[in-house]
């Protein structure tokens, strides 16, 4: 994501000038150890106080319209993992984001896919 006009925590030289520590206050963990690399992150269409929001919160929102990773997330912000996670965590706690786990989700067989797999095995 480049940076803007008003971006002025980031130099083009230096990067960002606010330490990762800085954006999520000093925490450390998430609230949420539910986020891994590949859980799917989705922003609500209106965030529900964008007052109180910060900075990088409001540029999650702004990345996460469309559906992203925590990975892509982090790599588009340039910040590093644990920080997004820790944003992150701020949003699903407000009810701005949602979060799906691709991994985790069952993956049902197409019936007739097994329809055939047993045909299939019947014929031996």
């Amino acid at each position: 994501m480049k940076p803007g006009r008003g971006d002025w925590w980031y130099d083009e030289a230096a990067g960002p000038l606010v330490r990762p520590y800085a954006m999520v206050r000093g925490r450390t963990r998430p609230l949420r150890p539910e986020l891994h690399l590949v859980t799917q992150v989705r922003a609500m269409p209106s965030p529900s106080d964008p007052d109180a929001l910060s900075v990088e919160h409001l540029e999650i929102m702004e990345l996460c319209r469309r559906p992203l990773s925590v990975a892509e997330v982090a790599a588009y912000l340039d910040v590093p993992l644990v920080v997004v996670k820790v944003l992150l965590s701020d949003l699903i706690q407000r009810g701005d984001v949602v979060i799906r786990d691709p991994s985790r989700v069952p993956v049902v067989p197409d019936r007739n896919l097994l329809q055939a797999v047993l045909d299939g095995v019947r014929g031996i």
